[in-house]
C-alpha cells in the first residue's frame, strides 16, 4: 500500500504542465504507481479544461480559420514520407522496447519499472553502476534537463546509508523493495520531499536490496565528524 503521495502543489504544477521537467519525471512515475493521484490528477486535469472552455477568447486574423483548413486537407508528398516514417520509427521503438526488457532480464529490481523510468534506461543494457559505500550504488539518468540530478539509488538488503543533511530539494521514489529511517518504513511507490534540515539515515529492509529514483536540486550534506572530509568532493550531475 502506498501511504506517501505529491502534496496537492506538486500534482497541481504536474497538472498545468509548470513543474521542472525532472520533477514532473518522478510526480509522473509515482502516478504510474498510484491509483490514488492518477485520479487526483485526471480531476485536475479536467478543472484545467473548464477553466480554458470558460477564458476569454484570443483575437485572431479573420482567415485563420480557412489557413487551418486548407493545412489539414491538404494531401502532399510530404506528409505522407512523415506518415511513413512515423510508422518505421514506431517500429522501432518496439523492436528497442522488447531489446531493453532482454538487456534488463537479469536484474528483478530493473524489472516491473514505470513505464516512464522504462525509457530512462540505456538500450544497450550498460547502466554506469557507482559504488559510493558497501551498502549504497547509484546510477546517474539522462533525463534531457540541467537543473536536477537524476539517479537511480540502490541500497544493498539490510544496508544503512550514511547520516546525511540536504542542501537543496530532494524527491525519492521507492521503485523496488522498501527502507526506512527515523520518520517512517517507505515500500513500492512511496513519494518523500526532504528539504534542508531534515536529517536521516536511510536504512535497506533485510529481506531484498531496495532501488529508489532520486531527483536532488543539491549533492547531500553528511553529518557528524566524517562530514568535515567528505562533503567539499559531493557533487551533482544534471542531465
Amino acid at each position: 500500500m502506498i501511504n506517501h503521495h505529491p502534496d496537492e502543489n506538486l500534482l497541481a504544477e504536474y497538472s498545468s504542465g509548470s513543474l521542472a521537467w525532472a520533477l514532473s519525471l518522478s510526480v509522473c512515475a509515482h502516478i504510474q504507481l498510484c491509483p490514488h493521484c492518477r485520479q487526483k490528477v485526471s480531476a485536475l486535469n479536467k478543472i484545467g479544461g473548464v477553466i480554458l472552455n470558460t477564458s476569454a477568447a484570443e483575437t485572431c486574423a479573420p482567415n485563420s480559420f480557412e489557413n487551418l483548413m486548407q493545412r489539414i486537407h491538404q494531401k502532399t508528398t510530404t506528409e505522407k514520407a512523415a506518415v511513413e516514417k512515423t510508422e518505421g520509427e514506431q517500429a522501432t521503438k518496439i523492436a528497442a522496447a522488447e531489446g531493453l526488457n532482454n538487456a534488463y532480464s537479469h536484474d528483478p529490481l530493473l524489472n516491473r519499472l514505470p513505464k516512464i523510468i522504462e525509457k530512462l534506461l540505456p538500450i544497450n543494457g550498460k547502466l554506469k553502476w557507482q559504488r559510493v559505500s558497501s551498502a549504497l550504488k547509484t546510477a546517474r539518468l539522462t533525463a534531457g534537463q540541467n537543473e536536477y540530478e537524476v539517479a537511480f539509488q540502490r541500497i544493498s538488503s539490510g544496508g544503512k546509508i550514511v547520516e546525511h543533511d540536504h542542501r537543496g530539494l530532494e524527491i525519492t521514489l521507492v521503485l523496488q523493495g522498501s527502507f526506512s529511517d527515523e520518520q517512517g518504513i517507505y515500500s513500492r511507490g512511496d513519494f518523500l520531499v526532504r528539504t534542508p534540515g531534515e536529517i536521516h539515515r536511510p536504512t535497506a529492509t533485510l529481506n531484498q536490496d531496495c532501488l529508489c529514483l532520486s531527483v536532488v536540486a543539491a549533492p547531500v550534506k553528511v553529518t557528524g565528524f566524517i562530514g568535515h572530509f567528505i562533503n567539499p568532493f559531493l557533487s551533482i550531475k544534471p542531465a
